[in-house]
């Protein structure tokens, strides 16, 4: 099985570093490391990747269950985790720094207010709190809650403004649709399949469309972005797209959409890893200019 060998680049460095190899169905390239390097991982994932079932760890050496890394000034704890996932997404990155853009790039005259859905270990979350956002960071499971509340420490962000809340992330939802509450940006980052803490069953095909109807409802006036990231490679970004498009119609902005990759260090080739699909409103130029267009007028 194909495999991606993941270690320190240079904005993801690990206070001790580690190379950890991980089966990738869709790394379908020849490796380019010497076998030397594969030989000497410090850690080595097997498990039944097709149904992302439990695997387990291969450490020939000792290592704890954790080791501290960061990304840009934010730390936080790697781990390995028994689906092969080591505690984040590093792919997630390109959203974090567009994130931080959006969010330190706005004048609202108050905190934005960011809603962070099957959050996981909150390190998106973390990102909107440092660049000033007031968080409400929802996932089903307590564990990953107790994640999240570990990087912020650890991240040295504990005076910054989470809420971290063990949730139905649907059910949270509609709920706050009743009680009136909204967000100025709005991150989903849901499973194929999942189970909420009573037992709520989650499917991706089947719920998304009424999940982005309900985010829709709790968008504020000023939303300044609204994402949607998707592990499910057999579909199509352009699905999501217009999806994305037919839910936010109305309200204006630009929806884009693409695939979120980690790229080869050293190299020219990249791993797509999941789908994206995300709005948000037009800069001041771009306003200008549609609204010219929509009066007949052009440039000279």
């Amino acid at each position: 099985m194909p495999s991606l060998i993941w270690g320190t680049r240079k904005s993801w460095s690990a206070m001790v570093p580690y190379t950890i190899v991980r089966p990738e169905p869709q790394a379908m390239g020849s490796p380019r490391l010497d076998k030397g390097v594969w030989e000497a991982a410090d850690a080595v994932f097997s498990g039944d990747l097709e149904e992302e079932g439990p695997g387990r760890w291969r450490y020939p050496k000792p290592l704890g269950e954790t080791w501290e890394t960061h990304w840009d000034d934010i730390r936080f704890f790697g781990r390995f985790t028994a689906f092969r996932h080591v505690g984040f997404f590093p792919e997630q990155a390109a959203h974090w720094a567009w994130m931080d853009k959006q969010l330190r790039s706005s004048f609202l005259g108050r905190p934005p207010r960011v809603l962070n859905l099957f959050g996981y270990s909150g390190i998106a979350s973390l990102v909107a709190a440092r660049a000033g956002a007031e968080v409400t960071h929802v996932d089903a499971s307590k564990k990953a809650i107790g994640y999240g509340k570990e990087n912020q420490a650890l991240a040295g962000l504990d005076d910054k403004p989470i809420r971290w809340i063990v949730d139905d992330a649907l059910k949270f939802v509609q709920r706050e649709i009743r009680r009136g509450n909204v967000y100025d940006g709005i991150l989903l980052d849901p499973p194929k399949f999942g189970r909420g803490p009573k037992g709520e069953v989650w499917q991706l095909f089947e719920m998304l469309p009424e999940m982005l109807d309900a985010c829709r409802q709790i968008l504020s006036q000023e939303a300044l972005f609204f994402t949607l990231t998707a592990y499910a490679m057999r579909a199509s970004y352009a699905a999501f797209d217009e999806l994305m498009i037919e839910v936010m119609t109305g309200h204006g902005g630009i929806v884009e959409s693409g695939e979120l990759m980690i790229a080869e260090e050293g190299g020219a080739r990249t791993l797509n890893t999941s789908l994206y699909t995300r709005w948000r409103p037009l800069t001041k130029d771009e306003s200008i200019s549609q609204e010219r267009v929509e009066n007949g007028e052009t440039d000279k």
